[in-house]
Parts: C-alpha cells; structure tokens; sequence
C-alpha cells in the first residue's frame, strides 16, 4: 500500500447528501477481484448517460477536475451494501482523500485499508472546502497528515482528527498484511515451536 504523507491536488466538490457505494461503482462492475481497472466506472451512472456520453455537467467531466485527488462531498458518504470495490475506485482513478461530515462505518474503514484518507469535518469547514473546490483548477489544497492540516488555496488551515494508529498505518503505508508481516520472526518462531510439539498439524 502505498504510504501517505502529504498531498496536494484539486478539490472536486460533491455537495450531495447519501452517496452510497453502488453510486460510487455501480453492482455491474463487482465482477472483478482486482483493484485497478475501476477507475473508468466511478460515478458511472452520474459520468455517463445511456449512451454513454459523458455526462457535461457532472463535476469529474470537467476539464479541471479529471485529475482531481481530492473529494468533498456531505453527510453519510459512502452508505449503502459494503462493497470495497467502492474504495477500490476511488483510488484507481486517483482520489487519495475523500473529506465529508460523515461516512458508513464500513466505507470508512475500507479506506484506510486501501491508502486513501477519509477526514471527517464539521459542514461548516465542508462548505468553505467546497466553496473552493468551485474554484476549478485553482482549487488546489494540501493535506497534511503528520501535521493534521488542511491548507486551503488562500493560506487558510482547517485541523482535522485522526486515530492515531489509524495514522501510523497511512504513513508507514501499512495494511493489514504489511502489519501481519512485521511480526514474522515471532510467527516463524511460534510455526517452529509448534511443528516440534504438535508435527501432525503440519503435512
């Protein structure tokens, strides 16, 4: 996984309310058990019409946000059925933070496994985020995760809260597996004990 540190990049504002997962990557695309490819279906049904043409009005369409890395949206991102695939598109098309009021537990959790930072904030400092955001391609903003802040584009700092471990996997760039691996001499000590005490648990 890789680690995060400090990013800066576009803000694509999403004032909505509810997004949940099948909005973020639609149940068609579930198919696959691979983490990349699904950039291309984020929001497709909100990016495309039935023909699928893009859809011109829709905030990832436009010329200053293609490349956007961060999104601000409103309460309860992310609800709805559990699919990590949702967090899978996300980072595919390059959105390394997702900042709103409130996410689903699940959606939430399913980020930090997946190196993307999710930041929970009062809608007041969401609609002044937004309000930048609004600002095309000079909505540029830098998150800092050692220092906790958010730097918008007139020098303003918004603080922002963090489990600490939560943090010390996303710097380290740390998952689970990564976390399960850092014990390895004490697990290769535990299987070399074990296959002396008990070998017909091992083939």
């Amino acid at each position: 996984m890789d680690a995060f540190t400090r990013l800066t990049g576009v803000v694509a504002p999403l004032p909505m309310i509810n997004v949940d997962t099948d909005m973020i990557i639609p149940k068609q695309y579930l198919k696959t058990i691979k983490r990349t490819g699904l950039g291309r279906f984020l929001f497709d049904e909100l990016r495309h019409g039935p023909d699928r043409a893009e859809t011109a009005d829709f905030v990832l369409n436009q010329p200053a946000y293609r490349s956007a890395k961060i999104l601000v949206a409103y309460d309860n991102f992310g609800c709805g059925s559990s699919r990590e695939h949702a967090v899978w598109a996300l980072s595919d098309f390059g959105i390394r933070c997702v900042i709103a009021p409130s996410f689903a537990d699940i959606f939430y959790n399913n980020c930090f496994k997946n190196g993307i930072l999710p930041i929970r904030l009062p809608r007041q400092e969401v609609d002044r985020l937004i309000a930048d955001g609004e600002r095309g391609a000079n909505a540029t903003v830098t998150v800092d995760l050692e220092r906790q802040e958010i730097t918008g584009p007139d020098g303003g700092c918004i603080r922002f809260d963090i489990d600490p471990f939560r943090k010390h996997c996303l710097l380290n760039g740390l998952d689970d597996v990564a976390l399960t691996l850092q014990k390895l001499p004490a697990i290769e000590a535990f299987e070399g004990q074990q296959k002396q005490n008990q070998p017909w648990l091992w083939p």
